[in-house]
């Protein structure tokens, strides 16, 4: 779907979609439980139904209950009973995969993995390294991943600059090992919140993980997941961008976000404030990364430079987001510079506009949406749906806030 936005400020009020980080985590915490769990306020989006898809091969059984509230049946049964190793579809979702690999090791003893766009082709390593001393087989192959074997408690040692969501996964997988293990960080833990937000849900659900400064890592102990009910915490990842509209001049307020929360991307009220100042600015992003492409727009017009650096990982997203966003940018006019693990934005006084690629990377199509509002032409967007991937009803939200949409 191509759509062609006519530029216009934004105003009235927002509630940005469920946490989808959270939302995995609850999901699958619920699906481990011995019991039934309720969990309100959730979005089906992709990613969510790729994670909902995979844990029906568990054998937990879920239903919605009207649009927004769903139950689920934890898998209570730990007997392996499968002929052949179960396969996941994990769609284009890096949290369902990483996630999901140890749990089937735990569960199954492994299983078959594949996903589409560029989702097997994100780095895996620190899994492979683990599992090379473990003694587990994997092979990845014509875009389908095979790990079969034992997933011993121990001591797991891997690198934190990769992707906190493999250090989820382990914490999610040990406890249901018959012994306690450490998960220890071989470098300094990036994302660390995210780590922190799944130790939350984990309590929650009454499995005891406790995180030791010395040891740069996480003591698990064995356990059973409880039951519980919760309720979704609103999105500050997709609120980001309602913020980079305010920020560019819409008159917006958003409702349902908590203040305290453990989504790192809620740094984006700190750095937008940074930016709302003249001159030059750096924005270290090593610990919110996909907060690139909404503080990028801002940037692109706003009064001086701004050098966002540690953001390398955005390479390995949906798409190379160093690279999207700086042709997302050059398209309606901004002046950028792309680096080894940043980019370098040049504020301009006024965008064009023009045609902007969406790269199948739902925040670069919502990053273009809010630019937009700025610009002094239309903006075409080209591979709008892909915003289905996180935020399914983005542009029903945008038109209610008086944006002008055109699907061509």
């Amino acid at each position: 779907m191509d759509v062609q936005i006519t530029p216009r400020r934004l105003s009235g009020v927002v509630t940005p979609p469920p946490s989808k980080s959270l939302a995995h985590r609850w999901i699958l915490a619920a699906a481990l439980a011995a019991g039934v769990s309720t969990i309100h306020n959730l979005d089906f989006s992709e990613d969510i139904e790729a994670t909902l898809r995979c844990m029906s091969n568990f054998r937990c059984r879920w239903e919605w209950q009207g649009e927004d509230t769903l139950k689920i049946w934890g898998c209570i049964s730990r007997e392996r009973d499968y002929p052949v190793p179960p396969r996941f579809d994990c769609g284009e979702s890096g949290s369902t995969l990483r996630f999901l690999i140890p749990l089937a090791l735990a569960l199954e003893g492994g299983g078959e993995f594949t996903g589409r766009g560029r989702l097997m082709e994100r780095p895996l390593g620190p899994y492979f390294q683990l599992f090379d001393r473990q003694g587990i087989f994997h092979q990845l192959q014509d875009g389908v991943l095979t790990v079969r074997g034992d997933l011993r408690p121990g001591e797991y040692r891997l690198p934190g600059n990769v992707s906190s969501q493999f250090f989820t996964g382990l914490l999610l997988a040990l406890p249901l090992l018959d012994g306690p293990s450490v998960v220890v960080s071989t470098t300094k833990l990036e994302s660390a919140s995210y780590a922190a937000m799944t130790m939350g849900v984990l309590a929650r659900a009454g499995i005891h993980v406790r995180w030791s400064p010395g040891l740069n890592g996480f003591g698990i102990e064995p356990g059973v997941y409880g039951p519980f009910e919760e309720t979704v915490e609103a999105d500050w990842s997709q609120a980001a961008f309602w913020y980079a509209a305010i920020a560019l001049g819409s008159n917006l307020r958003l409702r349902g976000l908590k203040g305290q929360s453990s989504q790192g991307d809620a740094a984006v009220l700190a750095h937008s404030k940074k930016l709302s100042a003249a001159g030059e600015v750096s924005v270290n992003l090593s610990d919110c990364p996909d907060l690139l492409p909404p503080l990028a727009a801002i940037a692109a017009l706003r009064r001086g430079t701004t050098r966002f650096v540690g953001a390398a990982r955005l390479r390995l997203k949906e798409s190379d987001r160093l690279a999207t966003v700086t042709r997302m940018l050059k398209a309606l006019g901004g002046a950028v510079s792309e680096e080894e693990d940043g980019l370098t934005v040049y504020g301009v006084s006024t965008l064009p506009g023009g045609v902007v690629d969406g790269a199948n990377d739902h925040r670069i199509v919502m990053a273009a949406a809010v630019a937009a509002t700025r610009c002094q032409g239309p903006v075409t967007i080209r591979g709008a749906e892909a915003v289905k991937k996180s935020y399914p009803h983005f542009w029903r939200d945008y038109e209610a806030l008086g944006g002008a949409v055109h699907v061509l």
